[in-house]
């Protein structure tokens, strides 16, 4: 697990609420507290969808929404005069991109073992902070993931000029 503090927050909200950086992430939670406090739960409501729907595998493809349909939304709710008084996102890595990711570090543990690579992202109305963290199926004791997926997403901010410290 690891936590930074990003230190240049107006280019990382428009990075993060405006552009694609974030688009291979899926949103699993959402709280935004400005005037009113919003909460979100990212599940995919497939009952909603026809059946016929239901079995496109581009209409419903995970069982979180898409950051990049849920990006404008929040924006939405975030925008104004005021600064928000705190928001979190909870992201998860896209499953293909988690599978790239260990099979391209060598990772001995099979990505079926591993639920979700998680990204918090926490703002309290002058800092964000990001933290990452690894969801297992089960126990395991084999921390590697852990390890793969902080370099990764640092290595990530670097090339996206998101500056951050590490805390």
């Amino acid at each position: 697990m690891l936590a930074l503090q990003i230190t240049n927050t107006k280019n990382f909200m428009a990075q993060l609420l405006t552009g694609d950086c974030f688009d291979p992430f899926l949103l699993a939670e959402a709280v935004v507290s400005t005037a009113h406090t919003y909460t979100i739960d990212g599940h995919v409501n497939r009952e909603f969808f026809t059946s016929e729907e239901r079995e496109n595998s581009d209409i419903c493809p995970y069982d979180f929404a898409l950051w990049q349909d849920m990006r404008g939304l929040l924006f939405q709710l975030i925008k104004g005069k005021h600064t928000p008084l705190y928001f979190k996102f909870v992201l998860h890595l896209k499953p293909e991109s988690v599978s790239k990711l260990l099979a391209a570090n060598s990772c001995s543990l099979p990505p079926e073992q591993i639920k979700a690579l998680v990204l918090t992202i926490k703002y309290d109305g002058s800092h964000a902070v990001l933290t990452t963290g690894t969801a297992y199926h089960t126990f395991v004791m084999n921390k590697e993931p852990d390890a793969i997926w902080d370099k990764a997403l640092t290595g990530y901010l670097s090339r996206k000029s998101i500056a951050y410290e590490t805390l």
